[in-house]
C-alpha cells in the first residue's frame, strides 16, 4: 500500500473489464488503448462489469505488481466511457477507494 501511495500518476480505466484477465491482459489493454508509459510507476485502476471489484496494475522497480479489492455489499459508481478511456486520480481519492471504500467523486451505491 506505501508503494501505491506514492505514486507519481494514478489512472482510472473507465470501461469495465473482464476479471479474468491478470497482469499480460490489462497491461496490454493500457498499451493498445492508451498512449500512457507502463512502466513509469503510474498506477492502473480497473473494474468489474457489476463495479464491485478493483484491480490496480503497477510497475514496481522489478515487475509488474498486480493488487484486488473486493467490496462485500457495496459497489462503486464508476464514471461513464466519455471522450478518454481513462482519467488522473488524486490520491486523496485512492486513498477513499481502498481505505473507505469510496472514492471522493465516484461514490458506492448501494
Amino acid at each position: 500500500m506505501k508503494r501505491m501511495l506514492s505514486a507519481p500518476e494514478i489512472y482510472l480505466y473507465r470501461e469495465s473489464v473482464d476479471f479474468r484477465k491478470s497482469i499480460n491482459g490489462l497491461a496490454a489493454m493500457i498499451e493498445s488503448d492508451t498512449d500512457l508509459p507502463l512502466g513509469s510507476g503510474a498506477l492502473f485502476l480497473f473494474t468489474n462489469k457489476q463495479r464491485d471489484k478493483i484491480k490496480v496494475l503497477y510497475w514496481d522497480k522489478t515487475g509488474f505488481a498486480l493488487w484486488y479489492k473486493r467490496l462485500e455489499k457495496a459497489k462503486y459508481k464508476w464514471p461513464s466511457k466519455e471522450k478518454n478511456d481513462v482519467f488522473t486520480l488524486t490520491h486523496a481519492s485512492l486513498i477513499d477507494c481502498f481505505l473507505a471504500s469510496r472514492l471522493s467523486a465516484i461514490n458506492p451505491f448501494k
